[in-house]
């Protein structure tokens, strides 16, 4: 038996492991054409799989059917994200957040398609552990890479949305195993805070970029802690204070393509700014 397979998380709450193959490669324009969950259960059940091809009513780029293989023809009668995304909506229900880069695309898209259908992805409440991070931090290489470097075994069939979920289930748990206790180089110095542990919180907090607020890197955390701008003209001056003053800006964001969670952060940041004034 695979010593990995014996690997048991520790969960202090549901957390779902998803991937996602699309038309393309931008978060914002983009639509998923399949998608595949498995969530483990903090009280031991047995995991639940679910996996669906999704019509997204848009083309499919050559360079994305090179990779997956997924074509037009096999998504003609297929249903589209509206008619599927509130059985997804509750099968992640709160749970904590995992995949394989799943930080800079699978999350982001996923909010992306349920904003456009008036349903809210709170990452803010999740764990999001991403295990290319963990893999890039200690092991820097690909998942089929990582596949056969943690679980001695080749992925053979990569790009396919349910074998690459499953594929990085497994490599988290052979993470688990080759480095627990063991801390990491940054640099030229040990770090000892953030050894790799059976927590997901623990390894969400991991792999957090502490100056990232948002996944398309237009807002940042500045020296002190503070939302900023990271672009144009007010780059660099705190978003909340800034956008509450000039409300012909706020307006501009909220109406053009930033993300959803680009507009969720401002909005709130507006709002708590507004509350400290009274």
């Amino acid at each position: 038996m695979k010593e990995y397979a014996n690997v048991n998380f520790n969960l202090d709450k549901d957390i779902v492991f998803f991937d996602i193959e699309s038309t393309g490669l931008n978060v914002l324009r983009d639509r998923i054409v399949q998608i595949a969950l498995i969530k483990y259960f903090k009280d031991g059940r047995e995991p639940e799989e679910l996996e669906m091809l999704i019509n997204p009513g848009i083309p499919i780029s050559k360079e994305a059917m090179d990779v997956h293989g997924i074509t037009p023809e096999m998504l003609r009668n297929k249903p589209t994200f509206a008619q599927v995304g509130t059985q997804l909506f509750h099968f992640i229900g709160d749970a904590d957040l995992a995949g394989y880069n799943s930080d800079r695309f699978d999350i982001p898209m996923l909010m992306e398609e349920f904003d456009r259908i008036g349903l809210d992805l709170n990452v803010a409440s999740r764990s999001c552990v991403d295990v290319q991070k963990i893999f890039y931090k200690m092991e820097p290489r690909t998942l089929k890479a990582a596949y056969r470097y943690f679980c001695a075994e080749e992925l053979t069939d990569a790009h396919d949305a349910l074998a690459d979920v499953k594929a990085t289930v497994d490599v988290l748990k052979g993470q688990l195993l080759k480095y627990d206790g063991v801390d990491y180089i940054d640099g030229d110095d040990f770090v000892t805070k953030a050894p790799i542990v059976n927590n997901m919180k623990a390894l969400a907090a991991f792999t957090f970029n502490e100056r990232q607020v948002d996944v398309t890197m237009k807002l940042k955390y500045d020296s002190e802690g503070q939302i900023v701008f990271n672009f144009g003209k007010y780059i660099g001056k705190p978003v909340g204070e800034t956008l509450y003053k000039d409300r012909q800006y706020l307006g501009w964001i909220l109406d053009k393509e930033f993300s959803a969670q680009v507009k969720q952060i401002v909005k709130k940041l507006v709002k708590e700014y507004e509350q400290s004034l009274t």
